[in-house]
């Protein structure tokens, strides 16, 4: 869901970018490692401590066989992920050791970690990493009311004229009806010109889905390949991370930008991560 923030983890740990990681939403686990490794948390921001001594998020530190890893309270964002150096080894489904809930695909089972699971781990690499790194890098949380850059399309032309301005005019909210493939939105109803029906079509991440109600889906991660309402703006690359991050109730605007705008603030994000990257790969 935080794409960003599961690179972060990893370039931390010394992982490939492509390592799983744990993604917690909401709510945190407990785990206890068998065997000595490295670990960082980033994303949303939770209390975090190891056998009850506070540790800090976006840090390189050092869990010891036998030790506890405790993701406690919240306090802004959804999303915390987890990195272990050598990675979540479950076996690849389809290309991917994510796991995807609704088709119960991936993962251990294709369901969420309950209590008593045992997780399987990858070996380390050999490279030394330093057992408290610390990032500058810092990627946004949601606050009060969250700005979203979209780009506007792809279906523009079958909304009314003022459909882009409306959907601009005011806060959009999070309803509770919102999980990984989608989240509903409750604000002012963006008109379409004719029927709201189309023929399937693409769903991008990130794109503002409009049904008969005219209240928008802000399709995510899990959402389906394609679908037959019409798409009236698409949240741009570097702000998915930020969208990913969003909870029910959580107030957000939309702001449409240009596309040199998105492709210069993706530019901004890469030369964040990218150095943290290389330094994990060397």
């Amino acid at each position: 869901m935080d794409p960003w923030s599961h690179r972060l983890a990893n370039a931390l740990v010394g992982n490939d970018a492509s390592a799983a990681t744990l993604e917690s939403t909401l709510l945190g686990p407990e785990i206890e490692f068998d065997d000595e490794r490295l670990v960082a948390l980033t994303g949303a921001e939770f209390d975090l401590s190891v056998d009850g001594r506070r540790r800090s998020m976006n840090t390189t530190f050092t869990v010891s066989a036998g030790s506890r890893l405790r993701i406690g309270a919240r306090s802004s964002g959804a999303r915390a992920y987890l990195a272990i150096a050598g990675g979540v080894a479950v076996q690849k489904v389809l290309g991917s050791r994510s796991t995807h809930l609704v088709s119960r695909l991936g993962g251990l089972s294709g369901r969420p970690l309950i209590a008593g699971d045992a997780v399987p781990l990858g070996p380390v690499g050999e490279a030394p990493i330093p057992t408290s790194l610390v990032t500058t890098a810092r990627l946004p949380t949601p606050g009060q009311e969250t700005r979203i850059r979209v780009l506007a399309g792809p279906h523009e032309e079958r909304f009314t004229a003022d459909a882009i301005g409306l959907l601009q005019s005011a806060a959009y909210q999070v309803s509770n009806d919102s999980d990984r493939m989608g989240f509903r939105l409750v604000g002012p109803p963006l008109p379409h010109k004719g029927a709201a029906d189309i023929i399937s079509d693409a769903t991008p991440l990130g794109v503002l889905q409009v049904p008969g109600s005219g209240q928008p889906v802000l399709l995510m991660a899990d959402r389906q390949t394609t679908g037959g309402y019409p798409n009236l703006a698409t949240v741009i690359s570097a702000d998915i991370g930020l969208a990913g991050q969003l909870a029910p109730g959580d107030r957000i605007r939309f702001d449409v930008c240009t596309a040199h705008d998105a492709l210069s603030a993706l530019i901004k994000l890469e030369q964040l991560l990218l150095p943290l990257e290389r330094n994990a790969a060397s």
